[in-house]
């Protein structure tokens, strides 16, 4: 006969288990998305892209296209499965999304860190020549998304390929040194930096700054800087070598990206770029422009909330990913590539 204290131990680990099963098929059911993921790969550029092309679950096209072009560091081509909600949206409004792994990451031969702007939009306009090819997707409905470190390359790539359709930028930077130094300063503000403190910081930034100037080698930065790296690597010192003089404001003022519906999505609390700089830059030489601000959101376009959390950020990407964004952001975005030509440059 089974004890009363076991027959409580056994009904505790059939909850437990019970608590287990509904969890995994949470998990399950909200890591599955409306929609089909084909394995890609790209010519055109020094190496083949290993890249992803997702397309709205029901129908054959032609589909509009959506290129997704990456911002800083090692991203794979599902940015770790954060693009799928959104590739989602767009699935269902009859686009589909393409974007591929770094160089050097998820298995793809190269080093991103060996790129420089130059080389990323040359990048996207091989992916865009490779998309026209396609029979199921639309040439005449292919548009640019892009983050970030993506604000330097967007602006490239529509000053040479006229006919690209629109662009939704995400918290785009204007100037390198610009937003690195904004980027210092609101962390370490935000973090209760003391005025020493910060004086200190900007001083060891502006000798970085004249090591960039003098094009020093990694071992030359190590020795002016009393031997300390500040966590860069030589691979990433040769990056920001290469890559420290871009500025945005040029390739926006091209007649051809002037023209170009463009979508300016930015983050009420963005501690790496100056939105405000951002927004002026884009007012100013855009004319086919809509602006929308998050007030809740951070600089990768999380809820704050969640940002603010490492437990609740866990939990939320793997129990819920599509609360990630702020409210009304992938609607945004829809409604946008349903009518991209409507430019309104208001700000909500």
């Amino acid at each position: 006969m089974v004890s009363r204290r076991m027959r409580r131990s056994l009904i505790a680990v059939l909850v437990l288990v019970l608590l287990a099963a509904a969890g995994a098929g949470v998990v399950l059911v909200q890591n599955t998305y409306d929609l089909r993921e084909e394995r890609v790969t790209i010519p055109g550029g020094p190496q083949p892209l290993d890249g992803v092309l997702a397309t709205p679950a029901s129908g054959r096209g032609p589909f509009g296209l959506v290129v997704f072009v990456h911002g800083d560091g090692p991203v794979d081509a599902t940015h770790d499965g954060f693009y799928r909600p959104m590739w989602e949206a767009f699935a269902r409004a009859g686009y589909a999304s393409l974007s591929w792994n770094k160089p050097g990451v998820g298995g793809s031969a190269g080093n991103w860190l060996d790129q420089g702007m130059e080389e990323r939009a040359e990048e996207v306009q091989s992916a865009i020549a490779w998309a026209r090819s396609r029979r199921d997707l639309d040439a005449g409905r292919i548009g640019l998304w892009g983050a970030s470190q993506a604000g330097w390359v967007l602006p490239k790539v529509t000053a040479r390929v006229p006919d690209v359709g629109f662009v939704i930028a995400v918290s785009p930077a204007i100037n390198w040194l610009r937003q690195g130094r904004y980027n210092l300063l609101a962390e370490m503000r935000a973090d209760g930096a003391t005025a020493a403190e910060i004086r200190s910081a900007v001083e060891r930034s502006d000798k970085t700054r004249r090591l960039l100037r003098a094009k020093a080698s990694f071992e030359q930065y190590r020795q002016t800087m009393g031997g300390e790296a500040d966590g860069l690597t030589a691979d990433r010192w040769r990056f920001i070598l290469r890559n420290h003089t871009a500025d945005a404001t040029a390739d926006l003022r091209h007649p051809a990206t002037g023209r170009i519906p463009t979508l300016l999505v930015l983050a009420g609390h963005d501690l790496n770029v100056d939105v405000a700089e951002t927004e002026a830059v884009y007012r100013d030489t855009l004319s086919a422009l809509r602006v929308r601000r998050y007030p809740d959101a951070d600089h990768s376009l999380v809820r704050r909330s969640l940002a603010d959390s490492d437990v609740k950020l866990t939990l939320a990407a793997i129990l819920a990913p599509r609360s990630l964004a702020p409210a009304g952001l992938f609607d945004d975005m829809v409604a946008f590539l349903r009518d991209p030509g409507k430019a309104d440059r208001t700000v909500h």
